[in-house]
């Protein structure tokens, strides 16, 4: 993703999150059923979306493991494959966004401002788990070409490799704390409506 794109989602996000605030307090038209509805999809989709990543991770040890081996065709094949599950996990993002627009357009209609906020600082975990699948996929695909581009017959470095690898699996760590920060808001919630 080149600089220009990634400032676009960062605008994009920037965006998301104006208009959350303005319907948290513009009292949208969204009920308590729809929130629960919209809390316990956007839960699972967060779920899904930590299991693929946690799939992810250990396809990218073989992947890294065929190119420390010189069997460049191998790891290509491997990572065009996680470059698939990328685009899953692409498509339950929009999924999980669209969930948590209605959450935070329910928010009004909440009871007690500790609840509420739970929700938010909920929401707020979810919005920084999409942020770090903006950059999974970046280093995703920058792996994808430097294996393409090995396999070509271009030299690249197998610390190149490592070092993308590496920081895909730091993103998915980071997912999975945010998704954890997420789950633990929404029992608060529970607590305290």
């Amino acid at each position: 993703m080149t600089k220009k794109g990634k400032i676009y989602v960062v605008f994009a996000a920037i965006l998301f999150g104006g208009y959350a605030i303005y319907k948290i307090i513009a009292f949208a038209s969204a009920t308590p059923k729809d929130f629960e509805t919209a809390r316990l999809k956007g839960a699972d989709i967060s779920q899904e979306i930590v299991s693929i990543s946690a799939q992810i991770k250990d396809e990218l040890l073989v992947v890294n493991e065929l190119d420390k081996n010189w069997n460049y065709s191998g790891a290509l094949e491997k990572v065009i494959g996680v470059a698939k599950r990328t685009e899953e996990m692409r498509a339950k993002a929009v999924e999980l966004s669209a969930e948590l627009q209605v959450m935070t357009s329910a928010l009004p209609k909440l009871g007690g401002e500790e609840a509420k906020q739970a929700v938010v600082e909920s929401v707020s975990n979810r919005l920084a788990l999409l942020s770090r699948l903006i950059n999974y996929s970046d280093y995703t695909y920058q792996l994808v070409s430097v294996l393409r581009e090995k396999f070509a017959g271009t030299w690249h470095s197998q610390a190149e490799v490592s070092e993308l690898v590496d920081k895909i699996n730091a993103e998915v760590t980071a997912v999975n704390a945010f998704n954890q920060s997420a789950m633990a808001a929404m029992a608060r919630f529970d607590k305290l409506k």
